[in-house]
């Protein structure tokens, strides 16, 4: 969904939006489905400004860098293919984070 985001509404390419920061919302129930107190845990990554990781906390967020609280691996990887609908041409991007190819005929 974030690297959506980035594509649609803030007009990266596609290999940008995968490499922009991400960040990962959870916490917000226990594994028995009861309410947790609080907004949640924000994991964000560095590329967040400090005002960023401020506001969330003002909002009530707990905020932790990756991989403090959820593990390594909160952030999915992606392999995309995508086409330019204007050029016709094709674009392949791969995760940064992770080991991959992006392939297509």
């Amino acid at each position: 969904m974030q690297l959506l985001v980035n594509i649609i509404d803030f007009g990266m390419n596609i290999q940008e939006a995968g490499d922009a920061a991400r960040w990962y919302h959870g916490g917000t129930a226990t594994v028995t489905g009861e309410k947790s107190q609080g907004l949640g845990t924000v994991a964000i990554e560095s590329g967040y400004s400090d005002a960023v990781k401020a506001a969330l906390r003002a909002r009530g967020f707990k905020v932790i860098p990756p991989g403090w609280d959820y593990g390594t691996d909160e952030f999915g990887g992606y392999q995309a293919i995508m086409r330019d609908p204007a050029h016709g041409t094709w674009w392949g991007a791969s995760e940064m984070r992770k080991d991959g190819a992006a392939l297509g005929y």
